[in-house]
């Protein structure tokens, strides 16, 4: 499996993301989530997108079908869960099934027939893990779905990832998520999600803390 997007907590309306533009980032278009609760702002690349995601209805967000997700603890304003979830997809010859324990979750969004994988028994504290059956590249998207990927910063493609979390044991999910797919997982004090680009071609590091846990390496 590979990374298809990562999202990461925002405040309503993810102002966040304007510092991400005045860095260079092309901003792509965004999603409201009906029946979900949640609303976004994307920028994408060749090979997988970045998501600012936020809640939009706090009712729909805490309702039977989306509860289970744990978005309404992961986005909350403040809250002391992990703020992160990273999506994969199949590639090469996987199948369409997730390489690790999960369940299916079929919101009202998504066309039919389509599904999103959950991992299981992941808690609060660790990222969101999800797998995306169909899922295929922002440079493979079908012209109605086409982002913008040329950025003014110069970055073409997402080439690693590395997620700061409490120590923790981690569930199977976690061990799936760090097995050749470009995470790696640290133990810290505070949630980090560190993004590289073109394996760091350009050897500048941008911070976008305390807005986002976010660094980027260009």
């Amino acid at each position: 499996m590979q990374i298809d997007h990562l999202f990461i907590r925002a405040r309503a309306g993810a102002p966040e993301a304007e510092q991400l533009r005045a860095l260079g980032l092309a901003e792509g278009s965004g999603n409201r989530h009906p029946g979900q609760g949640t609303e976004n702002r994307r920028f994408f690349f060749h090979n997988a997108f970045l998501e600012l995601l936020w809640i939009a209805d706090d009712e729909e967000v805490r309702n039977a079908q989306t509860s289970p997700t744990l978005l309404a603890e992961r986005l909350a304003d403040g809250s002391p869960a992990c703020p992160f979830g990273v999506c994969f997809r199949p590639s090469g010859n996987d199948n369409d099934s997730a390489p690790f324990p999960s369940w299916q979750y079929a919101p009202s969004y998504l066309p039919p027939g389509m599904r999103i994988d959950i991992g299981a028994d992941a808690t609060a504290s660790e990222p969101m893990w999800f797998h995306l059956p169909k899922g295929v590249a922002p440079a493979s998207y079908a012209e109605a779905r086409r982002q913008p990927l040329q950025h003014p910063a110069g970055v073409n493609a997402i080439t690693s990832v590395t997620l700061t979390l409490p120590p923790q044991a981690l569930s199977a999910p976690a061990q799936a998520a760090c097995r050749d797919t470009g995470i790696t997982l640290r133990e810290g004090d505070a949630y980090l999600m560190e993004i590289c680009f073109d394996h760091g071609a350009q050897g500048t590091t941008h911070d976008c803390r305390p807005d986002l846990p976010l660094l980027l390496h260009l």
